[in-house]
């Protein structure tokens, strides 16, 4: 069940935590609060297909569409993808679709740049072509049926993740229903998450660290409800890292506003927050920009946050919460 997860609360003030399970959120919203989701869709990015010259297999991770049948990928084996690779795509079943894609050109990060023939629009075809693109510590070779509903969040609407919001997997139509029973204002906005998201920082100086781009849109009744919120004194909860950076992106140009966009906002300590007040986020790997992003928010400054959010990790491990993806949540009040 998606909502019997745990949760720990984490009490930025007082630096106390609690263990809950996840329907005990319901005790920590009050009316007049604004809870506000990532609704982007992950889409079946992970394609196969056969090199038409060898045979050999590759694999493919669609990470973003820049026209009509021509996207970036990831790639493996990659130093078999040159350029001028010709190669077949198999559907679901791995039997042969007709459809090509021919490797035109190599990234910085090694990254290939596709172009499909053999179909009118790849985007709308993915559904009998792709894999749900598990993470890889799940250690699934192959997807299970269940996947395709599990990984995604109850209210996806606008497809184009590869990953999904993981902070929002634990939420139930009910439990919804449920808090807007409550007084509490629910509202969505889009970022759709990119592979970018789970990079390591490898820079020898965090600032030096290169973030991903993500596309996002904010609604015009969304960017309403959110200003009128703030300056009525409303608390805005962010459900998953993601909301947060797109709130936090557009107000850092000013008031929060509706339209699309891109983000490489990255957030480590310290950061001045500037609209979000609760963050619901699950846990993260070492050395991630999001872990970053959560030591920021847990306390001022640039190391309280960090000792006070790895104090609350080794609780968390110490009483087997389950992490990332399918795991458990964490409450940052």
């Amino acid at each position: 069940m998606r909502d019997q997860s745990r949760l720990l609360v984490v009490h930025r003030d007082s630096q106390r935590l609690e263990h809950r399970q996840f329907p005990d959120l319901l005790d920590y919203l009050k009316p007049g609060d604004i809870l506000v989701l990532n609704d982007s869709r992950v889409i079946p990015a992970r394609l196969h297909g056969r090199n038409l010259q060898t045979g050999g297999h590759f694999e493919m991770l669609l990470l973003e569409e820049e026209e009509t049948n021509v996207w970036q990928a990831m790639m493996r084996p990659g130093r078999r993808a040159q350029v001028g690779t010709r190669i077949g795509l198999l559907d679901v079943d791995k039997k042969a679709t007709g459809i090509t894609a021919v490797v035109e050109g190599v990234g910085e990060a090694g990254h290939r740049r596709l172009r499909f023939s053999g179909v009118e629009n790849l985007f709308t075809e993915l559904d009998n072509l792709g894999e749900v693109p598990l993470p890889p510590y799940l250690d699934r070779p192959t997807p299970e049926p269940a996947d395709r509903l599990r990984y995604q969040t109850v209210y996806a609407r606008l497809p184009g993740s590869v990953a999904a919001p993981t902070a929002g997997l634990h939420f139930t139509e009910a439990m919804l229903e449920e808090i807007r029973t409550r007084g509490v204002k629910i509202c969505f906005v889009t970022l759709h998450v990119g592979a970018g998201t789970f990079a390591p920082v490898k820079a020898d100086l965090v600032a030096e660290h290169q973030m991903h781009r993500e596309r996002f849109e904010i609604a015009p009744e969304t960017a309403r409800l959110l200003s009128e919120g703030k300056a009525a004194g409303a608390r805005i909860v962010a459900v998953g890292t993601t909301t947060l950076r797109v709130l936090e992106s557009v107000a850092a140009n000013g008031p929060i506003a509706a339209g699309r966009g891109v983000t490489d906002i990255f957030i480590y300590p310290p950061y001045p927050f500037r609209v979000v007040d609760a963050l619901i986020t699950n846990y993260h790997l070492t050395r991630s920009t999001l872990l970053m992003l959560v030591c920021a928010f847990a306390a001022p400054g640039e190391t309280r946050g960090r000792e006070f959010i790895l104090r609350a990790y080794r609780e968390a491990i110490e009483n087997r919460y389950r992490f990332f993806s399918y795991g458990d949540a964490m409450l940052l009040v």
